[in-house]
């Protein structure tokens, strides 16, 4: 199995000086997910846990419903992972020739994109759960740190992590892509017969982009928090299904730009 990390050489210059040593990096390497033998993505990703990432990717993106439409998984190479279906499924195959927001760059946009992902069939959320602390919202970065053990020694990657409503981390998935460490962390309990999430939080490393929203919302995510900022579509989406969206969590702040109701009750 590649490992996540590499050693390299490099020079440091501090100042005046230069030295010589060694440093850490995170593994990117190509992934191509397939179907049978249908390729259906080709993403750059760091390598561990490559059954969750097809996994979560084929469910967040509306082509899986259910654990048994998926016969089995393997790792077909090196940077290659298989995804085979049971033929009794019902797995509408024709919708991977439709697929419309295979990436950030698709040029599917505003309020097409909010329509498209309605036709999905992504879960309603409850609108009185969870019911969340602001104090926690002020310590899930913090509980989110102290897991990241390859961040910590490389400095590069994204992180996903999952929490229950009352504040326990439960699983945390680590890539240099911030849509493949979210898709990691939905496809383990896609495969485990844990979805929907509608009791639980998750919190990202990064920004909120309107694909990790979308990801987040079919997995059935009521509250979704980041540490950097939302963009304009993510922040439509979230009020358009009722998500309560929060940016900017750290040092003991953060902004709050959808789904209030759930940490404020009036």
């Amino acid at each position: 199995m590649t490992p996540s990390i590499v050693k390299v050489s490099i020079r440091r210059v501090e100042g005046g000086s230069v030295s010589e040593r060694d440093d850490v990096l995170a593994v990117e390497e190509p992934l191509e997910i397939l179907v049978g033998q249908r390729n259906v993505s080709i993403t750059m990703r760091t390598p561990g846990n490559d059954e969750e990432l097809a996994a979560g990717f084929l469910f967040t993106e509306g082509i899986l419903r259910d654990r048994a439409q998926i016969a089995g998984i393997a790792i077909a190479g090196e940077n290659q992972v298989t995804v085979s279906l049971d033929g009794a499924a019902g797995v509408d195959l024709g919708r991977l020739e439709r697929h419309f927001y295979m990436s950030s760059s698709c040029g599917v946009c505003g309020k097409a994109s909010i329509q498209a992902l309605e036709t999905v069939g992504c879960p309603n959320l409850a609108a009185d759960r969870p019911v969340v602390d602001p104090d926690l919202i002020h310590r899930l970065p913090e509980l989110l740190r102290a897991s990241q053990q390859v961040f910590d020694r490389t400095g590069g990657l994204h992180a996903s992590a999952l929490f229950h409503s009352s504040g326990d981390l439960l699983d945390v998935r680590e890539d240099v892509g911030r849509h493949n460490a979210l898709d990691k962390l939905i496809g383990s309990r896609f495969l485990n017969g844990g979805l929907p999430l509608d009791d639980h939080l998750i919190l990202l490393s990064g920004r909120a982009s309107f694909e990790l929203v979308q990801k987040a919302l079919m997995a059935g995510v009521a509250v979704l928090v980041s540490v950097g900022a939302p963009s304009s579509l993510a922040a439509e989406m979230a009020e358009r299904f009722r998500m309560t969206l929060i940016g900017f969590a750290r040092e003991r702040r953060f902004n709050v730009y959808s789904g209030a109701w759930r940490l404020y009750r009036e």
